[in-house]
């Protein structure tokens, strides 16, 4: 297709509007609406994987509108009445078909491609970690556009009716919202004995992903490999219904997808661990001193190292050699509901924890003492935490004074926080020394596993 039939093609077909439905629908998405593609280090403009993945996850609304456009698109020889005109002419009717998805599929990657770029350039800004991990997730949402257009064209040119393009749509949005409501998810159990459900491979054939949760994990390479096959038979069944002229030609054209969608099937991952992986490279820990961080977050160390290292100085003149030695991102990724898993001789830390996330200087030592000694046990994918009171006064006991923590809560929940951990403090501050230390340690073993009451510790009571 040469630039003078491109040009031809963009002045008389619904392509432009079907690239400016995608690109302002999805930039309007991220800028009117405040969600959670804006928070923390999961923002998609704080690093790449996270800025493909959720670009890929506004699918879920994109896809459909692509679909039904397509099937528009397609509608087209029977609206001007010259179906038969054309079949009468000597060009081959795949160089119509040719043209005709072509030009959608340029607009549609082209938008795609522009909303990539929008994300890119503030990405560049925001991160010293650069990779190419991400193409891939960017590459294979493109392609789900142009697949899901040009399939839509291949029916809307089969079923020839105005009825055609908005239910195509409404099918299209049906099939992505069963995909992440009830056919893609498997009803599982959480360790904690409480139901929820997780993605299974069929959720995979849908063009949107799960929403990003945590940086370091991406999309494995069964699943690009995967996805491309679905949609290459998927592209290729549009085609084919764009030049079939007979109904048992309309017939077989339906092959490429079906074979596509069980081929994919079968190359696809069924754990979801084996859908969702740890991007190893992203993980990889630099350091200054006992002080460690992500790669992807390897600006930040320059922030975190000199208080990390008082952090561990004053554990050690408190706890002795019951002490951490270092201080360490944590980039264990496990499944939701999982109850996290703490060390005794690291602190490790989230920058999305609510007290490391507002802390700056001196408040960052006391932030990473408190995770220290009572790091928390809300479950994975859970929010909120009810550590609040047993991390003042633990911090305050090792600091000798009682000091608020940071946090993104209100004004209100922090004083009352104070106000409940100050007898408690000032309760263990009047015990001998060796009580003291004996309730604290005790107090850290009940928060390190997980297992056990840390106020009741802290009030002399054995742990759990």
């Amino acid at each position: 297709m040469n630039v003078r039939v491109l040009r031809i093609e963009l002045r008389r077909s619904v392509a432009p509007w079907a690239g400016a439905v995608v690109l302002t629908s999805a930039l309007a998405f991220l800028y009117l609406v405040d969600a959670a593609w804006w928070r923390g280090t999961t923002a998609w403009t704080a690093q790449w994987t996270s800025m493909a993945m959720w670009t890929r996850a506004l699918l879920f609304y994109l896809w459909p509108p692509a679909v039904g456009l397509g099937a528009l698109q397609g509608l087209r020889d029977h609206r001007s009445r010259m179906s038969e005109l054309l079949t009468s002419t000597p060009r081959p009717a795949w160089h119509r078909a040719g043209a005709l998805a072509g030009t959608t599929a340029i607009t549609l990657a082209s938008a795609f491609g522009l909303l990539v770029l929008v994300g890119a350039v503030q990405v560049l800004g925001n991160t010293e970690y650069t990779h190419l991990g991400w193409l891939p997730i960017s590459l294979v949402g493109a392609l789900f556009l142009v697949a899901g257009a040009v399939l839509g064209m291949g029916a809307g040119r089969a079923l020839p009716s105005a009825l055609t393009p908005p239910a195509l749509a409404m099918c299209a949005f049906v099939f992505t919202a069963l995909m992440h409501m009830s056919l893609g998810r498997t009803e599982t159990t959480t360790a904690m004995g409480i139901p929820s459900t997780e993605p299974n491979r069929i959720s995979l054939l849908s063009p949107a992903v799960e929403e990003v949760r945590d940086v370091l994990v991406t999309l494995s390479a069964r699943v690009h490999v995967g996805q491309t096959i679905w949609l290459l038979g998927m592209a290729a069944t549009g085609f084919a219904l764009l030049v079939a002229a007979t109904p048992r030609a309309r017939l077989t054209a339906l092959t490429p997808v079906l074979a596509g969608a069980v081929i994919a099937l079968l190359v696809l991952p069924s754990d979801p661990r084996r859908m969702y992986v740890l991007d190893k490279t992203a993980a990889e820990l630099v350091c200054e001193g006992p002080v460690c961080v992500a790669r992807t977050h390897q600006s930040r160390l320059a922030d975190l190292a000199g208080p990390g290292q008082e952090a561990l100085r004053l554990l050690h003149g408190a706890l002795g050699g019951q002490a951490p030695v270092s201080v360490r991102e944590n980039t264990a990724v496990l499944p939701d509901g999982a109850m996290p898993r703490w060390s005794r001789t690291t602190v490790l830390f989230d920058f999305d924890d609510d007290i490391i996330a507002a802390a700056k200087g001196r408040e960052l030592t006391w932030a990473l003492i408190a995770k220290g000694m009572v790091p928390g046990c809300t479950p994975v994918g859970w929010s909120g935490s009810g550590d609040g009171v047993a991390q003042t006064v633990a911090a305050g006991w090792v600091l000798g004074d009682l000091k608020s923590l940071p946090g993104t809560q209100s004004a209100g929940l922090g004083r009352e926080v104070d106000a409940e951990a100050r007898p408690i403090w000032a309760k263990l501050r009047t015990l001998p020394r060796a009580e003291q230390l004996s309730r604290i340690n005790a107090m850290r073993a009940a928060a390190l596993s997980c297992e056990g009451d840390v106020y009741d510790a802290l009030k002399g009571g054995a742990s759990r």
